[in-house]
């Protein structure tokens, strides 16, 4: 039916209980709504409205306890860009170039590029510097020169974290650089005797893992900064790391070449090892990214094709949840909203899939490299852009577009 006039005793009503009986209405209605006149158009626009279905939609900026990650951005405008990422709506643009290294994937003379997002810039590894880019205001993508440049190492950055106007990177040359963004202040410091694979950053710690089969933590504390807290024997080959949220622990993902899980989670002051993840793993199922969604919730990827999620406070020996790859690739990255969507890049042909944990299918797809194969070593979104960094290009998949 249609809705009342605006001269209706209705919207006389105070403003409270307005609000309270539109908080009943689905998105269809809500929008109808708006179009009856200017006081229920600014009615029907207000966020409180909106809330409630935006956490139910993909990459809203809400996560799972309600925190909002995109505060300043009308919650009516990303349900409605969620809608264009539920149904693979999007303007495509490879907006970075630059040669490829030709070689066996992961020997120290790949280029395997990675990134991070914060605000309003890329920062993205290129070789043996990390390069900041200023991404353009109306979301055309990046600004074609760097703003600024951090190196140190002397061979490529395999890959490197962002927190706290810091970056930490580890390099094939076995080192560890520690520069303050906005500053001159850098430290580097030998970490390990072989290429350092991975690394993370929180609560003053860095934990790195190597292609030397060890895991270290490394303090920076005042006067004890690059000194060695622990070096945890992983008795593998370390291809991704994270600290528990926490602040309390941290999980190594290894090669899975021997008869251990390549999944543990180690004490992160006395480095012990708490538990090993998962009991199914193949050999050779190395893990090759993980992330934490929350302190018990943690997702991981790897060479056997499958996204598993795991809830430590339920069991330690299999996963809550799975998604298999469906054409067979390993999955090299992956990333959530932290609510409903998972993003996962895959070995071949630059494929980006779009998940909804909701489903066991997954929902959409984009090739992002043809005919040239590559894999896609790493990928970044807002709520409005997603970037997939491959073997030879950046791209930007942006889901404003009609």
């Amino acid at each position: 039916p249609p809705p009342p006039s605006p001269r209706s005793p209705l919207w006389a009503l105070p403003e409270e209980l307005l609000l309270l009986i539109c908080s009943y209405l689905d998105v269809q209605a809500l929008g109808r709504l708006g179009q009856v006149c200017r006081r229920l158009r600014f009615l029907s626009s207000r966020d409180l409205l909106w809330r409630r279905i935006a956490r139910g939609c993909l990459n809203s900026g809400f996560t799972q306890l309600g925190t909002d990650l995109a505060a300043g951005i009308p919650v009516k405008e990303r349900v409605k860009v969620s809608q264009n990422w539920r149904h693979g709506r999007c303007r495509r643009e490879t907006v970075l170039k630059w040669k490829c290294k030709q070689v066996a994937p992961f020997s120290s003379a790949f280029l395997m590029p990675w990134m991070e997002l914060d605000g309003e810039y890329l920062y993205l590894s290129q070789a043996e510097n990390i390069q900041a880019y200023r991404l353009c205001p109306d979301g055309t993508g990046l600004q074609r020169h760097p703003q600024a440049i951090f190196s140190g190492h002397q061979e490529d950055v395999c890959r490197f974290v962002l927190v706290n106007s810091h970056i930490v990177s580890g390099g094939g040359d076995g080192s560890i650089v520690l520069h303050k963004i906005h500053g001159s202040y850098s430290v580097k410091f030998s970490a390990h005797e072989q290429e350092v694979n991975c690394v993370d950053f929180q609560g003053g710690l860095i934990v790195s893992g190597s292609r030397d089969r060890t895991a270290k933590v490394w303090s920076l504390s005042a006067g004890r900064v690059g000194q060695c807290l622990h070096t945890v024997q992983t008795e593998d080959r370390v291809w991704s790391i994270a600290i528990s949220p926490l602040l309390s622990s941290f999980v190594t993902g290894t090669a899975c070449c021997g008869h251990t899980s390549p999944l543990r989670i180690w004490d992160l002051e006395s480095g012990q090892l708490l538990t090993c993840l998962g009991t199914d793993f193949h050999r050779g199922a190395g893990v090759l990214d993980v992330f934490y969604e929350t302190p018990s919730l943690l997702l991981s990827c790897g060479y056997d094709t499958y996204i598993r999620y795991w809830d430590i406070r339920t069991s330690t020996r299999k996963c809550v949840q799975e998604w298999e790859e469906p054409h067979d690739s390993a999955l090299y990255c992956i990333r959530s909203d932290k609510n409903h969507m998972i993003a996962s890049g895959s070995s071949y042909y630059g494929v980006v899939r779009l998940w909804d944990k909701r489903q066991t299918r997954c929902l959409q797809s984009f090739h992002l490299s043809s005919p040239t194969s590559s894999p896609v070593y790493c990928l970044r979104f807002s709520t409005t852009h997603l970037y997939a960094a491959l073997a030879s290009a950046l791209h930007v998949l942006d889901f404003t577009a009609p």
